[in-house]
């Protein structure tokens, strides 16, 4: 007798990261022209021939490829053919000029003028997420109530999640002073508005922070009885920690300095 054999059944992903790559790549590409034209980026001056065309844009994929695969700047200068040193330098004065934060900002204006709101939102939701690191980086702690021995990623995000700040500490910050740094660059860009966080962002100490900074700390309950609820648009920035998680170099951090950490998110 025949054995009989079912075909496994396969459905296309609902988010494939390798399908945007030259999206990413494209976007790069733009905002360096955009710098160049704009001073913001300075010419090249060194012995060695800047990246151009098809090796440049290998550099910009290579780079991403680092932090969604979470592979060593080594090893990722081995697979790509572009020596490490290079990348590394490529990713290290970017990030010094300020490219991803460029990027960042283009596309939340571009995403909501696209769904008919305002370039810039009238409310931001805060949280922190606690992420393991390794000894390499500049500092760590223990966070208690997670038993994690790391760092504390603090993010405000939009109602659709993009984020506006980033910042990052050692696990042993409380939400309340890790959050302020945030706070101080929302209102470094000129919003103003209310805050909505978790019960943890509760306290006289933070609400007198962003009173002097012109933002209203809004703590809500966003669960009950060990289960969530998705209160108001509280929920979209666990969403967006979500969407970081599908990165490796995000989940454990390596990186040795706060900003390269920063321009990875």
């Amino acid at each position: 007798m025949g054995t009989a054999v079912h075909p496994a059944s396969t459905t296309p992903a609902i988010w494939d990261a390798f399908s945007d790559v030259d999206a990413f790549v494209d976007e790069v590409l733009t905002e360096l022209a955009a710098m160049a034209a704009d001073g913001s980026r300075p010419t090249h001056s060194g012995p060695k021939l800047a990246l151009t065309g098809a090796a440049l844009r290998k550099a910009i994929m290579a780079i991403w490829c680092v932090c969604f695969c979470g592979m060593q700047w080594r090893a990722i200068g081995q697979l790509s053919g572009v020596p490490f040193g290079t990348l590394y330098t490529l990713f290290a004065r970017w990030t010094r000029l300020g490219l991803w934060r460029r990027l960042l900002d283009r596309l939340r204006r571009t995403c909501r003028l696209a769904c008919g709101d305002t370039a810039e939102p009238s409310a931001v939701v805060i949280d922190g997420r606690t992420c393991l690191s390794a000894s390499s980086y500049f500092a760590r702690g223990v966070d208690g109530g997670k038993k994690i021995r790391g760092i504390k990623i603090h993010l405000s995000v939009e109602k659709y999640g993009v984020p506006l700040a980033i910042d990052a500490t050692p696990a042993n910050v409380h939400d309340t002073k890790g959050i302020v740094p945030v706070l101080r660059q929302l209102a470094g860009r000129g919003f103003q508005g209310p805050a909505i966080g978790d019960l943890g962002y509760r306290g006289a100490r933070l609400a007198n922070a962003g009173e002097a900074l012109g933002i209203t700390i809004q703590p809500i309950a966003r669960g009950r009885d060990g289960a969530f609820i998705p209160t108001e648009i509280a929920w979209v920035v666990e969403r967006s920690f979500s969407w970081t998680s599908r990165y490796r170099r995000l989940n454990t951090i390596v990186e040795r300095t706060e900003e390269h950490l920063v321009a990875f998110v």
